[in-house]
């Protein structure tokens, strides 16, 4: 079963939740529904690994897929922006799938972005997929950026008050005799890691042992996302 695929919401019988609080050390967010987080005190969004242009870079090697990744994740960004109405929106790397992808936007899709950005301050994180971003990008581009405890970077190393990226959490859960698996945050209360936002990305299960080297342990929280509510369920029940 593919990640964020849509199926009635089996974790249990509640009312729709559309996000959840997360806190990460002294700092308290709110884990959306759609895969971002949101800082309110500091009214700063966080998305992470949106992967624009995946599916125009797998046309180029001859793997046909829709070509419609780019617009999808950007009205869904759209929505959680005008739902939340931040001041600022970090972007924690592999915003796009490749070095070359922002010349590949379309003319609708490069208009969204400017839009997006319009009255608020945007910080991209460079990631593995896209180290360099151009200046006609907008906004600024950053390595990591610290605010106040708080350090946002694409790459998990595991310290304190770290939010990060790059692993695409997703957690598998049996319940009610089926299993569902989808995309997730994994957090312990001192760092957390946050779900891949893009239409066409991927996930990595939090058993990896990828996860080992950030949490060295199952003792975090997947908060998983359902069809109508995010879900705290212990890393430990997962598999």
């Amino acid at each position: 079963m593919i990640a964020g695929a849509q199926h009635e919401d089996i974790f249990e019988d509640a009312p729709d939740a559309r996000a959840a609080s997360v806190s990460i050390l002294d700092a308290d967010f709110v884990a959306d529904l759609s895969g971002a987080l949101y800082w309110e005190d500091a009214r700063i969004l966080i998305v992470s690994d949106l992967h624009l242009e995946k599916g125009s870079s797998f046309a180029e090697r001859g793997v046909l897929l829709p070509p419609y990744d780019t617009a999808a994740t950007l009205a869904r960004l759209n929505d959680v922006i005008a739902r939340h109405d931040p001041r600022t929106v970090i972007a924690l790397g592999d915003s796009f799938h490749d070095r070359e992808a922002y010349t590949r936007l379309s003319h609708e899709d490069s208009g969204a972005i400017k839009a997006l950005q319009a009255g608020r301050d945007w910080i991209w994180i460079s990631g593995n997929h896209d180290p360099a971003l151009p200046r006609e990008i907008g906004g600024v581009v950053a390595e990591e950026i610290a605010i106040g405890s708080i350090v946002f970077r694409h790459e998990p190393t595991g310290s304190c008050g770290e939010i990060a990226g790059h692993l695409h959490p997703k957690a598998r859960v049996s319940t009610r005799g089926r299993s569902v698996e989808r995309r997730c945050f994994a957090s312990d209360g001192e760092r957390a890691i946050m779900p891949a936002f893009g239409s066409y990305a991927g996930g990595l299960s939090i058993r990896d042992a990828a996860f080992d080297a950030v949490f060295r342990a199952l003792d975090f929280t997947a908060h998983v996302l359902g069809d109508r509510r995010v879900h705290a369920i212990s890393a430990a029940r997962c598999y």
